[in-house]
């Protein structure tokens, strides 16, 4: 955990979560952070985040390894509708 000094937020005019999303944004920008991890430090949902990126004009990030895992992910969730 990362403690910010009130001080700090007040300078820099910003709430503890607008750092947050602010950081969060920057790290997943710089290929840092995934967008999973970077979605959670923000404390934004799926959609949300996707947007905010969106409208900065930030690319998103999509390798195989994510595609991997995304095919993985509609796998299970094919198998469960099936039960």
């Amino acid at each position: 955990m990362v403690l910010i000094e009130d001080s700090i937020l007040e300078a820099a005019n910003m709430s503890e979560q607008e750092l947050k999303v602010e950081l969060a944004v920057l790290l997943y920008a710089q290929n840092r952070l995934s967008f999973g991890q970077a979605r959670k430090l923000a404390g934004m949902s799926y959609f949300d985040f996707e947007k905010l990126l969106f409208d900065r004009e930030i690319p998103a990030h999509y390798d195989v390894d994510e595609f991997k895992e995304d095919l993985k992910t509609i796998e299970k969730m094919h198998r469960g509708s099936r039960q």
